[in-house]
């Protein structure tokens, strides 16, 4: 679990940097360093609070199972934990987006 985070960081961080790289080429007088930590710090919040939705929706739908499984009458309330779950994924995008607009 731990190589696919490090791994999908790495990724985070390459897609990032070509991302500035090809922003940069088009009017590299404008551009300063800061505008590549301002991609690098986007591509982190998404991806990080991403992976985080991802495992906490796979326990939560681990443990719901569980519950129905011996009371299907659970099936309702398990619901909305894992849509709060999902909503880091969007909180992440929200502040990617934030701080790639101000």
């Amino acid at each position: 679990m731990k190589r696919l985070m490090v791994i999908i960081f790495l990724l985070v961080i390459a897609t990032s940097v070509a991302v500035y790289a090809q922003d940069a080429g088009r009017d590299s007088s404008s551009e300063d360093s800061s505008s590549m930590w301002r991609y690098i710090s986007a591509a982190i919040a998404v991806g990080v609070s991403c992976i985080a939705g991802g495992i906490a929706v796979g326990q939560i739908g681990s443990a719901a199972m569980g519950a129905m499984s011996e009371n299907p009458d659970l099936s309702g309330k398990a619901l909305p934990y894992a849509g709060l779950a999902e909503g880091i994924c969007l909180w992440g995008f929200l502040v990617a987006l934030l701080i790639l607009v101000i």
